[in-house]
């Protein structure tokens, strides 16, 4: 859920992903706030160590200089933030707000999947609950885990963010890590509780997309340094474990629905590479295999808008071999609009267009997740 967990800017999770998913080095494991490693200094991320964060530091103003940032931008913690100083702000900053819809989304649609959602107070403050923690508790913690461990990487390809730029130290960094997991793990048990549920398995859903954002960011498995395995771990948590979250919330989650959403996922696998693009340089100097790096621009940017409307088209088939042709027609006249921005904006540059791109094609996206979840509660 939080690992549902990074994808839309990401990178999967609750839950996970998200879609802000920048390449990372290998970096210390260790999360203890108590390690001798997380002193007091701010991490100023050694620019004078190699002769690459040297060149990228007399760079950065030119990247984003703060006069030009917006303060929105920072706000929701995407490309083209202003420079802030006040923590708190950049904090948020560091959760990526703009990633947390997907996952909220994903709720929504489970709970209609359950078939037993209502619209009463009880069950609308369910599923808010779910929804912060999916989105801000266990996707903010996704999302400040994979800033930490790109913390160098980004020195290169993005200096002035928070880390890198030594606006936050090491030890709030690494205290708002454990506060947004324990939020979130903790949130997830309440939910079990208040549904009755004699199995914890929301507690076990959080923990499992939050083990996911971990071994997707840091070493030594580090998912994203594979570009097909940490793209699909990273569209799963987008799409799979927040439906998942919902469904189970009201309902019972059924094998027939944990294959449909793994399959859905294929597409959330498309959407992460879209955020590959802009880390091309970074990725490429160290070595890290992102589909872009791996395949060359021009190939890459054809996988991933195959993974996109094949694993959709595929899904309206499934709904039409189920006796569910309307359904499978409204997919259809969802995913038109998405192969239409494709060519109009990603397939032409996939770096300069790609949040024009996300902004256009990602709702009708959404939706048909909707029509999908609605299809399967009937």
């Amino acid at each position: 859920m939080a690992s549902l967990i990074n994808m839309l800017s990401v990178s999967p999770t609750i839950l996970s992903p998200s879609i802000t998913r920048t390449s990372s080095l290998q970096t210390r494991p260790n999360l203890s706030p108590c390690s001798v490693s997380f002193n007091k200094r701010r991490l100023t991320i050694r620019a004078a160590e190699t002769d690459a964060n040297e060149a990228v530091k007399s760079e950065a103003p030119d990247k984003a200089p703060a006069k030009n940032g917006s303060s929105f931008n920072q706000l929701l913690g995407i490309k083209g933030a202003a420079q802030e100083s006040n923590i708190w702000k950049i904090r948020l900053q560091l959760t990526k707000p703009v990633t947390w819809p997907p996952l909220v989304w994903g709720v929504v649609c489970g709970a209609a999947a359950s078939g037993n959602f209502h619209w009463n107070v009880e069950d609308v403050a369910k599923s808010i609950l779910c929804m912060m923690m999916s989105g801000p508790f266990l996707t903010g913690y996704t999302q400040t885990l994979n800033d930490w461990y790109d913390r160098e990487i980004d020195a290169i390809n993005e200096p002035y963010r928070p880390i890198p730029s030594g606006a936050i130290s090491e030890n709030e960094v690494i205290n708002q890590i454990w506060v947004l997991l324990l939020g979130g793990l903790t949130t997830a048990g309440i939910l079990d509780i208040w549904a009755g549920h004699d199995f914890p398995i929301l507690f076990y859903l959080a923990l499992g997309g939050s083990l996911l954002s971990y071994i997707y960011s840091a070493p030594p498995l580090k998912l994203k340094q594979n570009g097909w395995i940490g793209n699909f771990a990273l569209g799963a948590s987008y799409i799979s474990l927040p439906w998942w979250a919902g469904q189970a919330l009201f309902g019972t989650l059924t094998p027939d629905v944990i294959v449909l959403t793994l399959l859905y996922s294929i597409a959330g696998l498309g959407i992460a590479i879209v955020n590959d693009f802009k880390s091309v340089e970074g990725d490429r100097a160290l070595g890290l295999q992102s589909l872009p790096v791996a395949f060359g621009s021009e190939t890459a940017k054809w996988i991933c808008v195959g993974a996109i409307d094949i694993t959709q088209l595929s899904v309206a088939g499934y709904l039409l071999g189920a006796g569910k042709p309307y359904y499978a027609l409204a997919l259809l006249a969802l995913i038109a609009p998405q192969v239409f921005f494709q060519f109009k904006y990603f397939l032409k540059d996939p770096v300069k267009y790609d949040v024009k791109y996300q902004a256009s094609a990602q709702p009708f996206l959404v939706l048909g997740l909707l029509v999908t979840a609605l299809a399967t509660s009937h």
